[in-house]
């Protein structure tokens, strides 16, 4: 057959069919049963509708039980909610509604806005429409036809849209039973496929295309899975995240707080810098250990640096601008507070003469920066426009950059692991369509990085996942993005690892190699954290803000059931902070169960209970939050017990090195 089509199948096996052959006529010569469970068809990686002619390609047979199907399952659900929308209240104008993150949305036009008592409503009616099994077919209209179609049926918005097609693209138009909307596709075989394991989350009003000159429409939130123990896994987290907020929990241990005056940034309290300060003071020491020299570079540069580092092309939108407020001096020239430190850091490499025998020099810098951020977007300390990084940048060679990736790697994963989290995906981010340098460096780095991919998979015998991502590299070099899973398994994108080629020759820095040549080192981009603010957000809902003793604000509160302890606690308090613990003393006159409670609900890990028995035995009662139990113990034993839970893990490694060299 001269014209036959080749497939690929995923054992690697092919066959040639005919032109016009469907997706699912290719399943059907497979089996009738797959067939039946078929949804859609992937080629060379594309979702397609199973009613599709396939092409020349590597082709999929894609199944409702496929996590590829989750997408297809919330774009039907979708368009259902659009359709029970319109069947219950006439008139409604449908815009968009797109998939996103665990679900989906459709923003609606009404002269009433729906509220939260229309979702169960709602949600009935999308029932009656699964239930009735429409299948889902497509057409394809010439733009005109499109525009006059939903021009009589009132629906101003779907003219907008369509407007917006350029002339002679044909649309493609799907239909499920009577109702149709104009979509890309691709859909699953029926409504019934969708199934019952879908809830309508919420209501919010938007912007027609995010333009607040425009009308506000209703949007609609939805979530749908495949099954239904999915779907109450899913609940079940939102529950859990609920309450761990850390935003709540920030006002009930008395943390930070936001204010108008300051939108983005912070507010810290005395506990929440003081734990603030514990996270820098850990990262310095494991710095300190790795042989980082810390460093700081200026707040406010002149915007001419920001030009030769690329960053004012690029990321100006998203810079602060200084000038001179007032009219006392002559001074005109434009500044921006720094949203990185990058470039700072390619200064202080570049003051002196290097050698290749100082290389790799590794700078760090606890270093504040300011990026502006859409106030909507705003979010706690997970969003913000003021944040401090834990950067640092190595400058090596090319001959080194490999094994400095892998220290760094083993340097993110240790730290990580030191507060708990244990299942880490790394991810290399591959080339950008736009980005600078010429692909000799790209094809370079990319090299050397999938190589170090393979050796921490390697090392790490499959704990540590492994992915590519690619197009998503920065601008100027392949990056790592190491991304954790939390307590509820909600997963978070925190360190990075980026190659850059690029910084090093804007700014013209170089070193001595051993023939007495300049040659331009590799710049390594490296965060642990990233936003401190933000890795201190994610730590508190990690833990729902029972941080470990090490990691605690405040850690230890001595509590006297009677008067006559008083002293007896104030002693005990002293002996605790001698031994380098964090401790109040509640002595006011209030019952014991009063100030249990009250100190349990800010999250203090340790209540020591002080009364006459205690004193006279100078012991302690104990107790644990998140514990009902109480254990009495000499104030020694506590001290020593306190004392050892509250050393920070890399300071146990240490006593623990030293203590077998000594032996």
């Amino acid at each position: 057959m001269a014209d036959a089509i080749t497939l690929i199948f995923p054992d690697n096996s092919r066959r040639s069919v005919e032109p016009g052959t469907t997706g699912r006529d290719v399943a059907e010569s497979i089996s009738k049963s797959l067939a039946k469970k078929a949804v859609a068809i992937s080629l060379d990686g594309e979702l397609r509708d199973l009613a599709d002619p396939v092409s020349d390609g590597a082709i999929e047979i894609v199944t409702r039980d496929d996590p590829r199907a989750l997408e297809l399952i919330r774009h039907d659900a979708a368009h259902v909610m659009a359709e029970a929308v319109q069947e219950l209240w006439p008139g409604t104008q449908v815009t968009i509604g797109p998939v996103i993150e665990n679900g989906f949305y459709y923003d609606f036009a009404r002269d009433r806005p729906f509220t939260p008592d229309d979702l169960p409503v709602i949600e009935k009616k999308m029932r009656e429409i699964i239930a009735r099994n429409a299948p889902f077919t497509k057409d394809v209209w010439s733009r005109d036809k499109a525009r006059q179609v939903f021009a009589d049926k009132g629906e101003a918005y779907k003219v907008e849209l369509v407007d917006a097609i350029p002339e002679g693209q044909d649309l493609k138009i799907y239909a499920q039973g009577d109702w149709f909307d104009l979509c890309r596709g691709p859909h699953m075989v029926s409504t019934g496929q969708i199934g019952g394991a879908f809830k309508l989350m919420k209501v919010a009003g938007a912007y027609w295309r995010g333009d607040s000159n425009n009308p506000m429409l209703t949007r609609i939130y939805g979530t749908a899975w495949a099954d239904q123990k999915q779907l109450d896994a899913y609940l079940h987290m939102l529950e859990e995240a609920e309450k761990r907020d850390h935003r709540k929990l920030g006002r009930e241990m008395d943390l930070f707080h936001f204010q108008e005056e300051g939108p983005g940034v912070v507010f810290w309290h005395a506990k929440g810098w003081r734990m603030f300060q514990t996270l820098v003071s850990y990262m310095r020491r494991r710095l300190d250990l790795e042989g980082y020299d810390e460093v700081n570079a200026p707040q406010v540069l002149d915007k001419s640096l920001w030009e030769t580092s690329g960053h004012w092309g690029w990321y100006r939108d998203n810079m602060f601008k200084v000038t001179v407020a007032g009219d006392e001096t002559d001074d005109d020239r434009v500044f921006a507070l720094k949203p990185m430190n990058c470039p700072g850091h390619v200064q202080i490499f570049k003051h002196g003469l290097k050698s290749y025998r100082e290389l790799p020099v590794k700078l760090a810098e606890f270093g504040n920066v300011h990026r502006y951020e859409p106030s909507g977007a705003l979010h706690g300390l997970m969003r913000v426009r003021g944040f401090t990084q834990d950067d640092a940048h190595v400058f090596c060679t090319d001959e080194q950059l490999a094994a400095e990736c892998l220290r760094i790697n083993a340097l993110i994963l240790s730290t990580y692991a030191d507060f708990g989290f244990d299942e880490i995906t790394v991810k290399l981010s591959t080339r950008p369509e736009k980005r600078v340098g010429d692909d000799a460096l790209w094809d370079r780095a990319e090299k050397v990085m999938g190589d170090v991919l393979k050796t921490i998979e390697a090392q790490s015998a499959g704990r540590i996942k492994t992915d590519i991502l690619p197009g998503e590299g920065a601008f100027y070099g392949p990056k790592f993005e190491y991304t954790l899973k939390d307590a509820i398994g909600r997963e978070w994108q925190c360190g990075t690892t980026q190659v850059d080629f690029n910084l090093p020759e804007r700014f013209g820095a170089f070193y001595i190699d051993k023939d007495s040549e300049k040659r331009q080192p590799v710049m390594i981009h490296r965060a642990i954290c990233g936003s401190m603010e933000r890795f201190l957000g994610i730590l508190i809902e990690n833990f729902a803000g029972h941080m470990p003793l090490w990691f605690a604000p405040l850690q230890v509160v001595v509590a006297t059931i009677t008067s006559d302890a008083n002293d007896y606690a104030e002693d005990v308090a002293a002996e605790l902070r001698e031994a380098g613990l964090v401790v109040e003393t509640d002595t006011r006159n209030e019952k014991i169960n009063y100030k249990v409670r009250e100190h349990s609900l800010s999250k203090v890990p340790v209540i020591l209970v002080c009364g006459n028995r205690e004193a006279e035995e100078r012991s302690v009662n104990m107790r644990r939050l998140g514990s009902r139990d109480q254990s009495s113990l000499s104030l020694a034993d506590a001290i020593a017990m306190l004392k050892g839970e509250a050393t920070p893990p890399d300071l146990k490694r240490k006593a623990e090195r030293r203590r077998l060299a000594a032996e």
